[in-house]
């Protein structure tokens, strides 16, 4: 977690995967590069059905299951009212019942720190991506500020296709936007350059110069400030 590890292949690798075991293979091995303990994608959707993956001890995935640790983790509580990243050390952990939880999830070999961001659907989904580890607070904030950027990009990209994949669970209206409109608008409405937004989507400038006038005219906007703020007032993009 020292040397910047090089992650712009990422976001096409899980473009190009088509189950959900390629998709947590592409991830775990994200989790690799980057040298951490664990990496973690949990899906809620509006029926609360539950899907994802986790690389956590399988005796503690189902021990959380069993004694409902989602009703009192801080992880979820907090980041389900937060929309944008959370690093673990800003949550409320206070409270006999999260102190002992906190220590039964040390006790099965979940790490000290986290970093996890909160996702959201159009049909009522909420998701978390999560990387979790064991080390000081300066090493974390440090690995927080040199790969936050890349983590963002990495959970919008996973989130898009885990919708894909889900069974009887894709968002019934798109309102036409194709795949490639839909990435190039969340990047834009998260802050990111033209610029940057081609260069994250591997195409030149041209070419999402043409993906956005598309969207605007299929939203129906005045010009791209409209469009983004349409597509995120109708759901059909998520930051």
């Amino acid at each position: 977690m020292v040397a910047k590890v090089d992650l712009s292949r990422i976001p096409e690798d899980l473009e190009n995967t088509s189950t959900l075991e390629e998709l947590t293979g592409v991830a775990v091995g994200l989790r690799d590069k980057l040298k951490l303990d664990h990496i973690i994608y949990h899906w809620v959707d509006g029926a609360g059905d539950q899907y994802g993956f986790t690389t956590y001890p399988d005796v503690w995935a189902e021990r959380y299951q069993d004694r409902n640790y989602h009703r009192i983790d801080p992880v979820i509580l907090g980041c389900f009212q937060r929309f944008h990243p959370v690093d673990w050390k800003q949550l409320d952990w206070s409270g006999k019942a999260v102190a002992a939880f906190l220590q039964d999830a040390r006790d099965h070999g979940v790490g000290n720190q986290g970093y996890s961001i909160p996702l959201r659907g159009p049909s009522g989904q909420f998701a978390l991506f999560t990387v979790n580890h064991s080390c000081d607070d300066d090493t974390w904030r440090n690995f927080v500020a040199t790969y936050g950027h890349d983590l963002i990009l990495t959970a919008h990209f996973l989130n898009r296709k885990a919708l894909e994949f889900a069974r009887d669970r894709q968002p019934e209206n798109r309102r036409g936007l194709s795949p490639r409109e839909i990435d190039a608008m969340t990047l834009l409405a998260l802050g990111y350059s033209r610029a940057q937004v081609a260069h994250s989507l591997s195409i030149s400038e041209h070419t999402l110069r043409a993906y956005i006038e598309s969207a605007r005219s299929k939203l129906g906007a005045q010009n791209t400030t409209h469009a983004i703020a349409t597509a995120l007032s109708r759901g059909l993009i998520v930051v």
